[in-house]
């Protein structure tokens, strides 16, 4: 199947991994491409030099909404016929404990991650069905594959995909439809500076007092650091995800940097009593966590106590 022009639609394309991915399929393939970013960021794509041609077509899209999930679709089938390749790449993420999350937090991560992406693979399947081939590309995370404290509700919309994406693997594979999930770990990226704080995460990481704090304090700098020492790109994981498109039996999970291979097969081969025991005890700042807060400091000095006196005069004589 490698080389043959497909039509590819790319959510989140504008900008970090989706835009990469639409740059190397313009640069290395002869597809015709579907990209799609929310109205506001459209504009972002002649900034970085991609415009409409034969061979492209710029589409708004909030995975989100379901009339421009259907509107989406449609446009790329009056332009292209048909779409071959779907590579559901918009994603969010929210960075707090889970009892900082509110239900309007849960659904958001949700929709974004888990819901728009099952969505959209609905609306494709009946044509790649009855043209028996297509590709969904899914991107996953580590996140999919393990929990992170401070990244709960993340981890629920990941877990969610993988578990959606396994059963359609199965599902579609009799009309030669591949279906595959990315799993990327720490990328070397300005990605993790938009995730999203919560109203409760944000209050309690300018908190010293509060009982979060630490967690906070210590896992935001601690996933900065990971980030800028990771060797892995946007762009080198773009082109491992047109690998894996072209092959002809894409495998069904693709980790695509060093660490998600390697907590893949920790997770995979270690006990998990001491898989879990070794993850905590690797938290940073892990012995500050759940410390009582401090009381506050005064150098004042406290009120005297009132004197109590008594009259004598109304006291009984012996």
């Amino acid at each position: 199947m490698a080389r043959t022009p497909l039509t590819v639609l790319v959510t989140g394309a504008s900008t970090g991994l989706g835009l990469a991915l639409a740059q190397r399929l313009l640069r290395d393939t002869p597809h015709q491409l579907v990209l799609t970013a929310r109205e506001a960021s459209l504009p972002r794509f002649a900034e970085a030099g991609v415009v409409e041609s034969e061979r492209v077509t710029l589409v708004p899209l909030d995975v989100t909404r379901p009339v421009e999930r259907k509107a989406a679709v449609a446009a790329a089938e009056r332009r292209f016929g048909h779409v071959d390749g779907l590579v559901n790449n918009a994603g969010v993420a929210y960075r707090s404990v889970l009892e900082h999350v509110t239900e309007g937090d849960f659904l958001d991560q949700m929709d974004v991650n888990y819901v728009g992406p099952v969505a959209l693979t609905r609306l494709v399947l009946p044509g790649m069905r009855a043209r028996r081939r297509g590709r969904i590309i899914n991107l996953s995370s580590v996140g999919g594959m393990m929990a992170m404290p401070t990244m709960a509700i993340y981890s629920a919309s990941k877990f969610a995909l993988e578990g959606a994406t396994e059963a359609l693997y199965y599902e579609v594979r009799p009309w030669g439809i591949g279906v595959s999930l990315i799993q990327p770990g720490f990328v070397h990226s300005e990605s993790f500076e938009h995730t999203r704080f919560t109203a409760g995460s944000q209050r309690s990481s300018g908190d010293h007092g509060e009982a979060y704090h630490a967690h906070y304090e210590y896992m935001t700098p601690f996933i900065a650091r990971l980030m800028h020492a990771a060797r892995a790109t946007p762009d080198s994981i773009a082109r491992k995800i047109v690998r894996t498109m072209e092959r002809r039996r894409p495998p069904l999970r693709v980790p695509v940097t060093i660490d998600a291979w390697w907590f893949g097969w920790v997770r995979r081969f270690m006990p998990r009593p001491l898989y879990h025991w070794l993850l905590y005890r690797s938290l940073p700042g892990i012995a500050r966590w759940g410390e009582p807060k401090a009381l506050p400091s005064t150098t004042e000095t406290p009120p005297e106590k009132p004197a109590i006196t008594v009259d004598t005069r109304s006291l009984p004589r012996p």
